[in-house]
C-alpha cells in the first residue's frame, strides 16, 4: 500500500481517508460557510408552502430542488415556480427527466440493474434529457439536477458553446453514484457546479474529498428513508467545519415516496415541505448553540441559480 499512497500524493491527492480532519479553507463567493437547502419541492404549491413556513419560522432558504423532473410540470408550473424563486431570490433546482427506471426498460429495475440509479440509457435518452434543461432554460430555470455523468459533460459542452447560459448551475444528484474524491473530480471537470455526496459520509471520507474538490458540497441532514433515514443533526458543526462551503439539505425521514408527484400526491408533498424548513429551523438552533463560529449566506447571496422571469416560450429548433 505504501506504494500507491506514494502516488496518490505526488499527484496531488490525499493518500487515504483524513482522519485528522482538517478545517476547510474554502468559502462562498459571499465568504460563507453554509447555506440551506429543502429538497423535495414538488411544484408551485409546496414551494409556497415552503416560503411560507420559513418566512414563520425565520429560517433563510437558498436553495430548493425537486425529484420528479421538468418533464412532469406544465409550462405555468415551471414559470411559476421561477417567479417564485426569483422574487425570493432562492435557487429553484428541478431534475432532469426522463431517467433510467422511467424509461420503459427493464434492466434498471432488476436487482443488480439498479446501478444504472437515474441515469440516461442510450443517445436517445441524452437527447431527451438535454431538449428537458433547453425547456426548463428557456421558461426561466437557471439551476438544473443531473444523475448521469454524460449529461453533465453535455450541459458543459451547451454552456461553452452559447447552447446554454453560462450561469446555469448542475448539481449533481446523490444518486450519480459517485463514491470517491476522483470520481467527483472528474465531474468537477466536465462542468459540475455542486454535489450531492451519500448521506452517511464520515467526517474523514469529506475531509478528504475537500482536499480534491472545490465546488460546493450538498449533504443530507436528515435524508429520506430510501438513502437510509440518517439524522446528523449533532454533527452540524464539524461538517461544517471540516467540509464548507457545504449546503445543509434537510430532507424527513418517515415520510412517504413521492416521486413522481403531482396532483394525487400533492398535499403530502405540501406538508413534507413545511415539516423539512421545521426541521431546518431545528438545524439552525443547534448551530446557534454550538456553531455560532460559522456564517451563513444572505438570501440572493452570489454563486445562486436564482431564476430569471422568461419571455414568451421560442421553442428550441
Amino acid at each position: 500500500m505504501d506504494a500507491a499512497r506514494k502516488f496518490l500524493q505526488d499527484l496531488g491527492l490525499p493518500p487515504g481517508d483524513r482522519h485528522d480532519l482538517p478545517s476547510s479553507p474554502l468559502r462562498f463567493p459571499d465568504g460563507a460557510h453554509y447555506r440551506i437547502e429543502i429538497p423535495s419541492v414538488e411544484g408551485p404549491a409546496a414551494l409556497q408552502a415552503v416560503i411560507d413556513t420559513a418566512r414563520t419560522l425565520g429560517v433563510t432558504v437558498h436553495r430548493v430542488s425537486q425529484g420528479s423532473g421538468i418533464m412532469l410540470l406544465s409550462e405555468a408550473e415551471i414559470r411559476e415556480m421561477a417567479r417564485l424563486g426569483h422574487e425570493n431570490r432562492m435557487e429553484v433546482c428541478l431534475f432532469v427527466g426522463p431517467r433510467a427506471p422511467w424509461e420503459g426498460t427493464a434492466q434498471p429495475l432488476t436487482p443488480d440493474g439498479k446501478i444504472f440509479a437515474w441515469r440516461h440509457t442510450g443517445m436517445d435518452q441524452l437527447v431527451y434529457a438535454l431538449t428537458d434543461v433547453m425547456r426548463g432554460v428557456e421558461l426561466g430555470l437557471r439551476s438544473v439536477l443531473p444523475a448521469d455523468e454524460g449529461l453533465i459533460w453535455l450541459i458543459g459542452k451547451a454552456r461553452e458553446r452559447g447552447i446554454l447560459p453560462p450561469d446555469l448551475i448542475m448539481k449533481a444528484s446523490a444518486l450519480v453514484g459517485a463514491a470517491n474524491p476522483i470520481g467527483i473530480k472528474l465531474l468537477e471537470d466536465a462542468g459540475l457546479n455542486t454535489i450531492n455526496v451519500a448521506s452517511d459520509i464520515s467526517l474523514a471520507r469529506l475531509a478528504a474529498l475537500r482536499q480534491v474538490i472545490s465546488i460546493p458540497i450538498d449533504l443530507y441532514i436528515e435524508g429520506p428513508d430510501g438513502l437510509g433515514g440518517f439524522t446528523r443533526y449533532y454533527e452540524l458543526p464539524e461538517l461544517i467545519r471540516v467540509g464548507a462551503p457545504i449546503y445543509l439539505k434537510f430532507g424527513l425521514r418517515n415520510a412517504p415516496n413521492i416521486y413522481p408527484s403531482g396532483a394525487h400526491l400533492e398535499g403530502a408533498a405540501i406538508q413534507t415541505g413545511r415539516e423539512r424548513v421545521h426541521r431546518a429551523a431545528i438545524g439552525l438552533e443547534i448551530l446557534a448553540r454550538y456553531g455560532q463560529q460559522y456564517i451563513m449566506s444572505s438570501p440572493g447571496a452570489p454563486g445562486l441559480g436564482i431564476p430569471v422571469i422568461a419571455g414568451k416560450l421560442t421553442p428550441a429548433v
